[in-house]
């Protein structure tokens, strides 16, 4: 009886089943709460004499080249439970309802970067679950990518969608940076 390889770098994978497994692994999600491992990057030019039938297939069948995706840094469990059943205050709210993604984006800012120079901890953002006609909101989507860019990261920790009580999927719990003294 022959012996299954039980790691990907044992198995005997041809260059194009290589290209092919990492083009694949690259859309894979991470599990809630983990921290999604390095996938090895793609060669960005193919070695002379080598053929591309690999990647045409995976573009037909809807692989994509997957997009920059933003870094997020999710609240663990036990924050979470404590900060749903009130036993960790949320110490600010702002509400974002109704305004432009410019307005939305501005104010988040001016209230965090206060919030953080206050030396508050946990914040409630309420952005919306969106129009009833359907689709997510866009300040429901937009936020959670603002809050990994460079000029959120000095004051953001963390975030994770708010528990039922406090608005559910159309609202954010931030742990915001303790201060440097």
């Amino acid at each position: 009886m022959t012996r299954r390889p039980d790691r990907l770098s044992e198995a005997k994978l041809s260059e194009d089943d290589r290209v092919l497994w990492n083009l694949v692994a690259r859309t894979a999600k991470p599990l809630k709460g983990r921290i999604a491992g390095d996938v090895p990057e793609i060669a960005a030019e193919p070695r002379p004499g080598q053929s591309q039938p690999v990647l045409a297939a995976a573009n037909a069948a809807g692989i994509a080249k997957p997009k920059a995706q933003h870094v997020t840094h999710r609240l663990d469990e036990p924050t979470l439970d404590k900060l749903s059943k009130g036993r960790l205050p949320i110490e600010g709210r702002v509400d974002l309802h109704g305004m432009t993604q410019d307005e939305a984006y501005s104010l988040l800012f001016s209230f965090l970067h206060r919030a953080h120079a206050g030396g508050i901890r946990y914040v409630l953002v309420i952005t919306g679950k969106g129009s009833s006609s359907g689709g997510d909101g866009v300040l429901r989507r937009a936020v959670p990518a603002w809050l990994s860019t460079p000029a959120f990261r000095p004051l953001v920790s963390s975030h994770d969608h708010a528990a039922r009580n406090h608005g559910g999927s159309g609202a954010l719990y931030i742990r915001l940076r303790r201060l440097r003294s």
